[in-house]
């Protein structure tokens, strides 16, 4: 019993990081699938969302924050498509890489301009609470954390196969070009694929700011 309470405590955080790092890469990766991009913007937006994470919820109810979050990453993300990556749909790959680059240094930009570079610390209630499991004292958001991932997978993998925009977003990503010529609205699938990215990236900044509290840009 002993052995298990010193252990439990590093169990639980390594599961809960895996779980936390594992839906920013699903956001990442789904982008990548069906594009061919690499959106270096991704990490930027997730660090955007901890940010307003700190000043809603300073603000703000949780109750109402945490939705309110999501919403605008959500819009963040959708914005970042619309005005970087569409115009450039037809371009070379290696311009819409740049562009990648360049708002992804935007927002690195324009997060130190808003918080002078000091780095946040978000105190999320109950969220961040201390817990005892077994005896060994953890967070609250180290047991949410894979139950949630869990269930947001579990819901992305039944989106994907068994929904219309699912067997769009696996047919953009089989084959682009033919995939356009089947009448498939490719601009409506790249944008729902960067919803649903930006919104894991708002989950997973919950999840991961409120186990490691501190967000720079």
């Amino acid at each position: 019993m002993g052995v298990l309470k010193q252990w439990l405590p590093y169990v639980l955080s390594g599961i809960s990081a895996g779980g936390q790092y594992a839906l920013i890469a699903v956001g990442y990766t789904m982008v990548y699938g069906i594009l061919r991009l690499i959106n270096f913007a991704h990490g930027d937006i997730f660090m955007v969302a901890g940010l307003i994470m700190v000043y809603l919820s300073a603000t703000m109810p949780l109750y109402a924050a945490l939705p309110a979050v999501v919403i605008l990453t959500v819009a963040l993300g959708f914005a970042v498509e619309r005005c970087a990556y569409k115009p450039l749909r037809q371009a070379p790959r290696m311009s819409v890489m740049i562009s990648a680059i360049g708002v992804s240094y935007l927002l690195q930009n324009l997060a130190y301009y808003v918080t002078g570079g000091v780095p946040k610390h978000p105190e999320l209630p109950w969220i961040s609470d201390t817990i005892t499991i077994l005896g060994a004292s953890t967070k609250r958001v180290t047991v949410i954390t894979p139950v949630l991932t869990l269930v947001l997978v579990v819901a992305l993998v039944i989106l994907i196969k068994r929904t219309k925009v699912g067997m769009a977003m696996r047919a953009a990503s089989k084959d682009f070009e033919t995939a356009q010529l089947m009448g498939i609205k490719i601009n409506s699938v790249i944008s729902f694929t960067f919803i649903i990215g930006s919104a894991l990236a708002a989950v997973a900044s919950f999840l991961f700011f409120s186990n490691y509290t501190t967000i720079a840009p």
